[in-house]
């Protein structure tokens, strides 16, 4: 009989397993994250056959492509499109070939473009349409290739967060949408070239410009959100050296006190610290763009704090709050998730120090530990490259400030951050989000206009569970009647 019973499961689970092919076919959606300094591709997947464009989406892989991000192409013809071949050809291997044509693939730059788009305008059009030609040459079904504000960048990256912590809806056991009744979570945001701050708020917009207003699953959300370009760490960085070369005047050696102790380099004026729209307004009247510097690290905690709290401007607000930069902000309210950059920083920090960010006195005593070690010490403690490790320090004195100075947090809000890299098994950032709102798979409709799956396949499924149990019961009852007639016999 048990014998039996094992074949009666085998049968019954190989029958489930074909049923669900039929039924829930996947569907697949592709994003390419060109950010500023490297391009991510996320590839999507949810129940294909959805009743209100409603379905479960997940991220089914991922590939990160080799090289710096798209605007690095300037000048470079075809480079763009050539960086992209790799990730593109894992695609068409992840997804299945019957599924290719029906799969949308998109492509959203963000701030490293922007900043090419006010530099070099013909360029940044011209990458753009490159790249555009090599997805249209990939068997997939284009939608677009553009730039998006810093509005939306940080408005996707607030959908991406709540839709994987399930804040908008849960999927029933019933089969049906659930509201979870959940406050929204707040979105940070810290990519190359700019960082992005995203919260439901109750407060008066003061300033319209930064509201926008979402209506997912019949309910209303009132965001604010706003960019903050060359405040990416990268951006922000380059601001900094040259900062300091502004401060010390421009000569053979500069020190920066954020670098850590026994770290040098050599660097180029035009193409490592100039050659930006963010350091237009630090750039000397006279340089020359190909003259090398040597940059030496002291590791100076007060030092590096005090350079970079003066690249904040918290003057001159014309709003009865701002963060910075005279731009309008309500108070943070509730729980907020950090990601990206942040998360990175954030990592360092407690992997160098063991000291857990829980307030914004542990999280001084952190980064102060931090920036009095040697750069040996750092590649010790993380077995990773000195050149990934010489700007631990400045960054995180830096978002040190964005958080506590410039956005509010305080020991009281500080503690409501998690820092994180993913959440409910994909990748935290805009792209989902982007996804999920130009394929309309987060529908404004309410909850109890959907279903999870459509009547017509939870009757299928019932019925066909029915006569596999038949089929079982009857199985097992020709086995013990053949058990009952050897018994007799014997």
């Amino acid at each position: 009989i048990l014998k039996g019973s094992r074949d009666i499961i085998s049968t019954y689970y190989c029958l489930l397993l074909f049923a669900n092919g039929i039924i829930f076919e996947l569907g697949y959606g592709i994003v390419l994250d060109a950010g500023s300094s490297h391009t991510s591709m996320y590839i999507y997947k949810w129940p294909a056959d959805k009743q209100n464009g409603t379905g479960i989406v997940t991220q089914h892989s991922e590939c990160h492509v080799k090289g710096e991000g798209i605007s690095s192409y300037a000048g470079d013809h075809g480079g763009a499109a050539k960086s992209l071949e790799t990730c593109l050809e894992q695609a068409v291997t992840d997804i299945p070939k019957f599924r290719h044509h029906q799969t949308p693939l998109y492509l959203g730059a963000t701030a490293g473009m922007r900043l090419l788009k006010i530099r070099n305008a013909t360029e940044s059009d011209r990458i753009l349409k490159e790249v555009e030609d090599k997805l249209r040459s990939y068997p997939f079904t284009f939608r677009n290739a553009t730039i998006l504000t810093g509005q939306q960048e940080g408005a996707y990256g607030w959908v991406t967060v709540n839709y994987l912590l399930e804040n908008f809806v849960k999927y029933g056991f019933v089969g049906h949408w659930l509201n979870p009744s959940r406050e929204s979570i707040g979105a940070l945001d810290l990519g190359g070239a700019s960082t992005q701050i995203t919260f439901e708020t109750s407060e008066k917009m003061e300033d319209k410009d930064n509201m926008m207003e979402l209506t997912l699953y019949g309910q209303k959300y009132t965001l604010y959100t706003q960019s903050f370009l060359c405040y990416g760490q990268d951006q922000f960085l380059r601001k900094l050296m040259a900062q300091l070369i502004m401060t010390q005047g421009v000569k053979l050696q500069v020190i920066h006190p954020c670098y850590p102790q026994q770290f040098n380099e050599s660097i180029k004026l035009g193409e490592d610290v100039f050659d930006s729209p963010c350091t237009r307004d630090y750039r000397p009247a006279q340089f020359n763009p190909l003259m090398s510097i040597t940059v030496v690290g002291t590791g100076d905690y007060q030092n590096c704090l005090d350079n970079i709290t003066k690249m904040f401007s918290f003057d001159n607000c014309s709003y009865s709050r701002c963060s910075f930069d005279g731009v309008f902000q309500p108070s943070v309210r509730g729980r907020f998730m950090a990601f990206s950059a942040f998360f990175f920083t954030h990592n360092y920090i407690n992997t160098l120090t063991k000291i857990s960010i829980t307030s914004p006195s542990q999280m001084r005593k952190g980064i102060q530990l931090v920036c009095n070690m040697t750069i040996s010490e750092m590649a010790k403690k993380t077995k990773q490259q000195q050149k990934y490790l010489k700007n631990i320090c400045a960054v995180s004195n830096f978002v040190q400030v964005l958080l506590m100075q410039a956005y509010g947090f305080d020991e009281y809000s500080l503690p409501s951050i998690s820092f994180e890299k993913k959440a409910g098994g994909a990748s935290v950032g805009w792209a989902l989000g982007y996804m999920l709102n130009l394929s309309n798979l987060v529908p404004a409709e309410s909850l109890e206009l959907m279903k999870a799956l459509p009547s017509g396949i939870c009757v299928g499924i019932l019925f066909l569970f029915i006569i596999l149990l038949i089929i079982a019961l009857g199985h097992l009852l020709m086995i013990y009647r053949n058990r009952k007639t050897k018994e007799e016999v014997i």
